[in-house]
C-alpha cells in the first residue's frame, strides 16, 4: 500500500471511530432526563442549516434497553448486544411500538456494532437507516452520521461515493473541520483529480496555520508531493523548507538539495547537501558521490576526496571503478598525488575498458614514476576502448625518452603521428630524439 494511501487509512479509522463514539446518542444521563436526547446534541448542531424539527421524545424504558445494549458493547459482547436489539426490534409485536426516532437509536447502536466487527457494509446499511428516519430525528444526529457514512467510504476506498457524501455533509455544515478537508484531499489524490486534492489539503494546512497550531507532517507532504509532480520545485521548495524547520529529517535536507538542483542553484544544493553531511545524515552512496561532484564543481576538490575517501572506507559508497575515479580526480585536483594514485589504480583495475589505465599513465608521467607509466599506458592500449590513443602513445613516447630507451620512444611517437591530431607533436618529439642522440653521441666522444 502506498505511503499516502497508508496515511489516509489510518486518518479515516481514527476519525471514524471518534465519529462512531460521538454518534451514540446515549452519551449521558443529563440527555436522558432533560426528556430528550437532542439536548445531547444541541451544542454541537451546524447554524447553516437551522430548520426547525420536532423530534419525538426517547421513553425511559426504550432508553434502558439502549442503555443495557451499550453496555454489552463497551464490553465487546457483541452479540449479547445485538440479542438486545433484536428483541427490540421484534417484528410481531414491539416495532411498532417504537417511534422513528427510537428507531434511529437502535439503528445507529446496530451501526456501531457492525463497525466494531469491521463489517461496514453493515454498517452503513444501518446509518442510511437512520438517516431514513428523518424528519423525526435532530438534524444533528442527521449530519453527524452523514460524516460518519462518509468516512466509511472512505475506509472502504470508495472515493467517489465518500467524496460525493462528505461534500453533502460540507454543504449543510457551518463550519467543516480541518479532517474533513484532509480526507477529502486524499480522497482526490486517490481518484488522481490533483487540482482538487491540492486545494482541500491547503485549505487544511492554511486554517491550521492560522489558528497557530503546526499542520500535520503527512499535510504537508502531500501537498509537497502533488508540486513536485507537477515540476512545481518553487513551491516544493518551500514545503520542504517548512519541513525542516518543524520535521527535520535526512530525506527533507537531501530531497530539498536535489530540487536545488532541478532549479540550477547549485550553490544552495551544496550548502544543504553539506549541513546533511555534517550531521552525519548521508548514507547512500549516490548522495555522497553527488556532494563530491558538487564540491569539485564548485572548485573545492579537498572535502569531495575527504568524503569518497571515508565513504568507501565506510562500505557506504559503492565501489565501482567511476566512484574510484572521482576520489582520485578529486585527490589529484587537490594536489594530493599520491593519494590519488591508489584510487585511479583501484579505478583502473576495475574497468573493462583501457580509458583509465590510460589516464592512470599520465599521472604517473607528471610524477615522474616513468617505468609504472609504460606499464599502465601499454596495459590501456592493449586493453582497448582508450578514448585519445594518439594521445596515449604520445605520454608512452615521453616516459620511455625519459627512462632512455629512445627507440622504444621513437616507436610511440612514430604510432601517434598516424593521428593527424598528434602528428605535428609527434614529429617535435622525433626530430628530439634525433638531436639528442647526437648529442649524447658527442658527449660520449668527447669522454672518450
Amino acid at each position: 500500500m502506498p505511503l499516502v494511501a497508508k496515511f489516509f487509512r489510518r486518518l479515516v479509522v481514527c476519525g471514524c471511530a471518534a465519529s462512531l463514539s460521538l454518534a451514540v446518542l446515549l452519551v449521558s444521563d443529563q440527555a436522558f432526563d432533560a426528556g430528550f436526547v437532542q439536548v445531547a446534541h444541541a451544542q454541537d448542531a451546524p447554524k447553516k442549516e437551522r430548520e426547525t424539527r420536532k423530534t419525538p421524545a426517547l421513553r425511559n424504558n426504550i432508553y434502558e434497553k439502549l442503555a443495557e445494549a451499550q453496555v454489552f458493547a463497551e464490553a465487546k459482547q457483541y452479540t449479547e448486544a445485538e440479542a438486545v436489539l433484536d428483541d427490540m426490534l421484534d417484528a410481531t409485536s414491539k416495532k411498532s411500538k417504537l417511534n422513528r426516532y427510537e428507531l434511529a437509536n437502535v439503528y445507529n447502536t446496530y451501526a456501531y456494532l457492525r463497525y466494531a466487527v469491521e463489517d461496514y457494509n453493515g454498517a452503513l446499511n444501518y446509518y442510511q437507516k437512520v438517516i431514513d428516519q428523518r424528519p423525526d430525528i435532530p438534524l444533528a444526529l442527521e449530519i453527524n452520521t452523514l460524516y460518519t457514512v462518509a468516512q466509511l467510504y472512505f475506509l472502504q476506498e470508495n472515493w467517489l461515493k465518500g467524496i460525493d457524501t462528505l461534500n453533502k455533509w460540507m454543504s449543510v455544515t457551518e463550519t467543516p473541520s480541518t479532517n474533513a478537508y484532509v480526507l477529502l484531499a486524499n480522497g482526490y489524490f486517490q481518484l488522481k483529480d490533483y487540482d482538487k486534492s491540492l486545494a482541500n489539503i491547503q485549505i487544511a494546512i492554511d486554517r491550521e496555520e492560522a489558528a497557530g497550531k503546526l499542520p500535520k507532517e503527512q499535510w504537508y507532504n502531500l501537498a509537497r508531493f502533488i508540486h513536485f509532480d507537477r515540476d512545481n520545485f518553487r513551491e516544493a521548495l518551500n514545503i520542504l523548507e517548512t519541513l525542516i524547520m518543524y520535521y527535520p529529517k535526512k530525506q527533507y535536507w537531501v530531497q530539498a538539495s536535489h530540487l536545488y538542483g532541478e532549479e540550477k542553484d547549485e550553490a544552495r544544493q551544496l550548502a544543504l547537501l553539506e549541513a546533511t553531511y555534517e550531521q552525519n545524515l548521508l548514507d547512500r552512496s549516490q548522495d555522497i558521490v553527488l556532494i563530491s561532484q558538487l564540491y569539485l564543481q564548485a572548485e573545492v576538490p579537498y572535502p569531495a576526496a575527504r568524503a569518497m575517501e571515508k565513504g568507501l572506507a565506510d562500505d557506504v559508497v559503492e565501489k565501482e571503478s567511476k566512484n574510484y575515479e572521482l576520489a582520485g580526480v578529486a585527490w589529484r585536483q587537490a594536489q594530493e598525488v599520491t593519494k590519488s594514485l591508489p584510487m585511479l589504480e583501484a579505478a583502473a583495475s576495475k574497468s573493462e575498458k583501457g580509458e583509465l589505465y590510460a589516464r592512470l599513465g599520465n599521472v604517473y608521467l607528471d610524477v615522474d614514476k616513468n617505468k609504472e607509466a609504460v606499464e599502465a599506458l601499454n596495459r590501456g592500449l592493449d586493453r582497448g576502448g582508450v578514448k585519445r590513443p594518439d594521445q596515449a602513445r604520445l605520454a608512452l613516447g615521453m616516459a620511455h625518452f625519459n627512462l632512455g630507451d629512445f627507440n622504444a620512444a621513437r616507436r610511440a611517437f612514430r604510432e601517434a603521428r598516424k593521428d593527424k591530431r598528434a602528428r605535428s607533436y609527434a614529429d617535435q618529439w622525433l626530430k628530439y630524439i634525433s638531436s639528442e642522440e647526437k648529442r649524447l653521441e658527442e658527449i660520449a666522444k668527447e669522454m672518450g
